[in-house]
């Protein structure tokens, strides 16, 4: 078995959100945005990279609200900038 770990956490988030946007530009089915998510910031940078939903894990160690934090925060994002959805910034960013 595997005795040293993997990359997770805040460490893997920048190269996860690429691999998303890789995906989903290339499928035609939801992907979903996951590594290093820790806030509201993290999240938003999936959705816009092209993921239709997000998922937190390593940072729930930390803290075990922090889905919660995160949700709140898409929320105060999307009011602040006049959005009605998520689905709105889904893929923002667009296609290379």
């Amino acid at each position: 078995g595997n005795v040293t770990g993997g990359l997770t956490g805040p460490a893997i988030h920048p190269i996860a959100v690429k691999l998303v946007r890789d995906a989903a530009t290339a499928v035609s089915i939801p992907v979903v945005g996951m590594g290093g998510i820790t806030d509201a910031d993290d999240a938003l940078e999936f959705l816009i990279a092209g993921a239709s939903a997000v998922a937190v894990g390593t940072a729930n160690f930390a803290d075990p609200r922090t889905a919660i934090r995160v949700a709140a925060g898409i929320r105060s994002y999307l009011k602040r900038h006049g959005f009605g959805s998520v689905r709105e910034i889904v893929g923002m960013l667009g296609t290379p």
